[in-house]
């Protein structure tokens, strides 16, 4: 029997140093989530502060998918949210530690047959002049947002906004002031202004020196003559009125500024029945 050798022989495999090079970088790359969390310390060691946008640019780089980078870019806009909310709170703080004093400068006087009422207050350019300069050191603005809602009720909302975004609102209605003998338009553009003004000082937390309440309280100082409050019969269909309305006669003494119903000045009768007669009842 003869023996048989096999003589082929292999042919050598070669391998060249690049391809070593890479096959050993794979070897030792690490996964995403460690990559991430490399990159993430890079950015803490360098003292910077780890924020959704930082998170976001590192998913970029790592090729994230759609999925995840929606919900960073949602945690980022919440983040900002937040951070603008914090810097309104401070500039308000600010504010509000160098409130400017704002004093009376003005007066009004009316006549009706049910007598004549006067007072004074601070004029709304005279607020705006003084509070404005303040405002703008700390990134605040303001303006109004108006609307003439159902039965000629006017409303006026105050808007303080901060440069980062972030604003809040404060809103006051009233029906037209018909006071004075004031046409229909003259009477809305009072009560235009009379809204932008209060609506101003309560979004600053403002108040003027001496600060009236526009002829409402029976002890203003400054009311040569007192108006008479209203008859008993008037305040008996008053009640009867808010009764039916289903509105609490407290209700009413509160926006008015008075203990009892009977204390309401007669020059504001006609108003409380308007503002009753379309006022939501209680609770709603």
């Amino acid at each position: 029997m003869n023996d048989t050798v096999d003589t082929t022989t292999e042919e050598p495999i070669t391998i060249s140093g690049d391809e070593i090079l890479v096959k050993s970088e794979e070897d030792q790359a690490p996964p995403p989530a460690v990559k991430q969390e490399t990159q993430v310390a890079a950015v803490q060691e360098a003292g910077g502060a780890i924020t959704p946008m930082t998170m976001l640019q590192i998913a970029v780089e790592q090729g994230a998918d759609i999925e995840k980078m929606e919900k960073l870019m949602d945690l980022q806009e919440r983040w900002e949210a937040n951070e603008a909310k914090k810097a309104f709170n401070l500039a308000m703080a600010k504010f509000k530690a160098n409130a400017p004093q704002i004093v009376k400068d003005a007066n009004v006087t009316y006549s009706t047959d049910r007598g004549v009422t006067t007072y004074d207050h601070a004029k709304l350019a005279t607020a705006i002049a003084a509070a404005a300069p303040v405002m703008s050191e700390n990134g605040l603005s303001h303006r109004w947002r108006t609307n003439q809602l159902d039965q000629g009720i006017i409303e006026v909302t105050c808007i303080i906004t901060h440069a980062l975004g972030h604003s809040e609102e404060t809103t006051l209605k009233s029906l037209p002031d018909s006071s004075g003998g004031k046409n229909a338009i003259q009477s809305v553009g009072s009560t235009v202004s009379y809204l932008e003004r209060y609506t101003f000082f309560a979004a600053l937390g403002l108040s003027a020196k001496d600060m009236d309440d526009d002829g409402r309280a029976s002890g203003n100082a400054n009311q040569q003559t007192q108006v008479q409050p209203i008859t008993e019969q008037q305040a008996a269909d008053l009640s009867a009125l808010l009764e039916e309305k289903d509105i609490s006669v407290n209700r009413l003494n509160e926006y008015y500024g008075i203990q009892r119903l009977e204390d309401l000045p007669s020059d504001k009768y006609d108003e409380a029945v308007s503002l009753a007669e379309v006022a939501k009842p209680d609770g709603q």
